[in-house]
This record gives C-alpha cells, sequence and structure tokens, in this order.
C-alpha cells in the first residue's frame, strides 16, 4: 500500500501554555464536534440552504487568518481570541492546524504568528484565475507604452483596494514607484477606492463604514462618510478621477472605472505620475487615455457603453494621448 503524502510542515512543539491547556482544549473540541452535529441535523430538518450549513471550525480558521494584514503582520493567540470571540484553548488548536498546512508560521518566538507561503499560493492562483487580469494585463502594458507611465489594475476587497495587475514603466527616472501586486491600501483614502465605489449608495457606505469619522491620511482624505460619499459621486458622474499627492506625497494618478457585461464597477484602472502635481497641458490627454484603456478593458469585458457613459465620453478625446505622453517622459513630441 502506498504511504499517504502529507501537506505543509510539522507544527513546532506547543508552547507550555498550550500544553496545561490540553485537557480544556480538548473538552472544547468535543463540544464544538456537539456542536457541528447538531447543526447538521438542523440543516436536514429543515431541508434548505441555512447558515447551520456553516462548519464553525473552518468559518473560525478562516477569520483568523483574515486578522493578518499589512498593518498587523505578527498576531498572538490571545489577541485572536479576544476578536473572533472564541476560547483561548479553541484558538490554539486552530492555530496548530493551520501551521501545520502551512498557512501560517511562528513569528517571535513561540507565542506570535504570521502568513505563510501557502496563503500567497492561493492569492497567485486566484489572481491567475481571474479573467480580469488575463484581459487587463495587455491593455495595461499598451497603456504604459503609450504614457510611459507605470499602470496597474485593481479591485475592492470591502474596505480596501487590491492591486491584482500591473505594468511597470521601463522609464529609469519613474523606478522609483513600485507597488507589488497584492498591495492593499484604503477605500476611502484613494482615488482608486473612490472610484470602485462608485456603484455604493450613501446607505451602502454606511454600512460598510459604520464609524463616525473616517481615518484621516493626509488633509485631502474625506473625514466623514457624507464627505467620501460626495466624493464618490462627483467622481463617478465625470467618469474618472485624478489624485495630486492626496495620499501620497509625490504621487500623482488617474483612475477610471471598469464595467462588466452588467455595467456593474469590477475594476479600477489607473495610471502613475511620479510627481506631486500633474500638468494641464498633459492632464487632459492622460485622462483620456486612461479612460480609452479602462473603456477597452470594459468592452473585452462585454460591457456596452449606454450613450451618456461619462467615462466613454472621455475616451473619445484619447487622440489627444500621444502629446502627453512625450511630455510625461519629459521630451517634445515629434
Amino acid at each position: 500500500m502506498a504511504t499517504k503524502k502529507t501537506t505543509g510542515k510539522r507544527a513546532a512543539p506547543p508552547p507550555e501554555e498550550m500544553r496545561d491547556d490540553a485537557d480544556a482544549a480538548q473538552a472544547s473540541a468535543d463540544a464544538d464536534n456537539s456542536a457541528d452535529n447538531s447543526a447538521d441535523a438542523n440543516a436536514d430538518a429543515e431541508g434548505a440552504l441555512t447558515s447551520t450549513y456553516l462548519v464553525p471550525g473552518l468559518e473560525r480558521g478562516l477569520r483568523i487568518l483574515a486578522e493578518f494584514s499589512a498593518r498587523e503582520p505578527v498576531l498572538g493567540a490571545p489577541e485572536l481570541s479576544r476578536r473572533i470571540g472564541i476560547p483561548r484553548t479553541t484558538t490554539f488548536r486552530l492555530l496548530q492546524t493551520l501551521e501545520a498546512l502551512g498557512f501560517i508560521e511562528r513569528a517571535n518566538g513561540d507565542r506570535q504568528y504570521r502568513l505563510s507561503v501557502a496563503v500567497l499560493r492561493l492569492g497567485f492562483e486566484y489572481l491567475s484565475s481571474l479573467e480580469l487580469t488575463d484581459f487587463g494585463t495587455p491593455v495595461l502594458e499598451r497603456l504604459r507604452d503609450a504614457t510611459g507611465l507605470s499602470t496597474h489594475l485593481l479591485i475592492r476587497d470591502e474596505r480596501d483596494v487590491v492591486f491584482v495587475a500591473k505594468a511597470q514603466t521601463r522609464e529609469p527616472m519613474f523606478s522609483s514607484v513600485k507597488v507589488h501586486v497584492g498591495t492593499r491600501l484604503p477605500a476611502h483614502a484613494t482615488v482608486h477606492g473612490q472610484v470602485l465605489m462608485g456603484d455604493l449608495t450613501l446607505a451602502d457606505l454606511r454600512a460598510l463604514y459604520p464609524e463616525k469619522q473616517l481615518e484621516r491620511y493626509t488633509d485631502l482624505t474625506p473625514a466623514t462618510v457624507a464627505d467620501l460619499y460626495a466624493r464618490v459621486r462627483e467622481f463617478a458622474q465625470q467618469g474618472y478621477a485624478v489624485s495630486e499627492a492626496s495620499f501620497e506625497t509625490g504621487i500623482s494618478v488617474v483612475s477610471a472605472p471598469v464595467r462588466d457585461q452588467s455595467g456593474r464597477i469590477v475594476a479600477a484602472l489607473t495610471a502613475t505620475v511620479p510627481r506631486s502635481d500633474i500638468g494641464e497641458a498633459e492632464r487632459a490627454p492622460l485622462v483620456a487615455a486612461v479612460c480609452a484603456a479602462a473603456l477597452d478593458l470594459s468592452t473585452r469585458l462585454n460591457y456596452r457603453p449606454a450613450p451618456n457613459d461619462p467615462t466613454a465620453a472621455q475616451a473619445a478625446l484619447a487622440t489627444q494621448a500621444p502629446a502627453a505622453a512625450a511630455r510625461s517622459r519629459g521630451v517634445h513630441a515629434p
């Protein structure tokens, strides 16, 4: 008989605190199993898809993974237990399982954890499966070649924007502008996010941001949901957004929405200028070029623009883009 191959790496011996809680952990495991069985029985009795079909252990494990972020790359069991609202012994067992499967690893000794390579592998598998990136990459490359600027494609994940594809400029003078695929930024504070929220109502935004005051990054960051909604509607009505050092000093961007067959905004396409301002002479042509690229990608996703689509109206001016590209690179157009 063939030996079954195991995945992941062997977990390190548990710390003393975990060994002390072994008996309590077993009791908690029995309780979890009992709850799972009860939930399955209730689901079968109802004969319909309801929340009782959720597997508590899997849900908790995924919630643990979701707590790690660029801001908080390292977390300990006590903090995770408090955030998720489960017993510490249960948290220890979940962490041991995730570690054994390679999704997390020890950091700073035995009592803290960080994400490991298995999560990264899943992320790249997801990105490679996106039709959006398949179609978007050549569009980004053409826009980069036409403007000499780095270009990116982003999606929104709740309150974050995530970079899912890029075309890095080959111009040495712009080499300092580097954003990696997978980078996350706060949606409310960036024009990328404000463009991506163009379909949301004020009620949608209040549900997404229940707090009274939004986190400020610069003086230009919307302070309240009402301020954010006004910014979102402004960009939605003009069909694009321009940011001049509104999130990061020395960086300006032009961003436009990408829509799918239903007309829903599914991504934002952007070009980055490594300066705190965009000259008046290059602004309009660059906006037209970015909008044309966004419309091109939308069309590849089977979107058919309505007559009053503002992004399409800007894209119609794209014949001026070559002159803008030359000015962006600091050379004279032929």
